[in-house]
């Protein structure tokens, strides 16, 4: 018994490695992009909680402020902060 290995047969399984190699370098693309996303969420909940924050830490300064009695600048700011911390808890329901 004698087994022969053509041309056709060497290029039929060459093609056949080649398009496995695409589709798990594919899949393999879609696992890492998710992952990514999933870092990048992550990463951007914890930098809006950092913010938030800030603005209550901002608040409560610029209240303090209006209790010394500082007007003009301070009363108009913290009128904006305020009205924005009331539009940004509505737009996260």
């Amino acid at each position: 018994m004698q087994a022969t290995i053509s041309a056709d047969t060497i290029i039929k399984a060459a093609s056949l490695l080649t398009a496995l190699s695409v589709i798990g370098g594919a899949v393999l693309w879609g696992i890492k992009f998710v992952a990514r996303i999933k870092q990048q969420e992550k990463e951007l909940a914890a930098i809006r909680r950092e913010q938030t924050l800030i603005c209550y830490g901002i608040s409560a300064c610029l209240k303090g402020l209006k209790e010394q009695g500082c007007n003009g600048p301070v009363t108009d700011a913290l009128d904006k902060l305020e009205k924005h911390l009331n539009l940004a808890a509505h737009e996260d329901e």
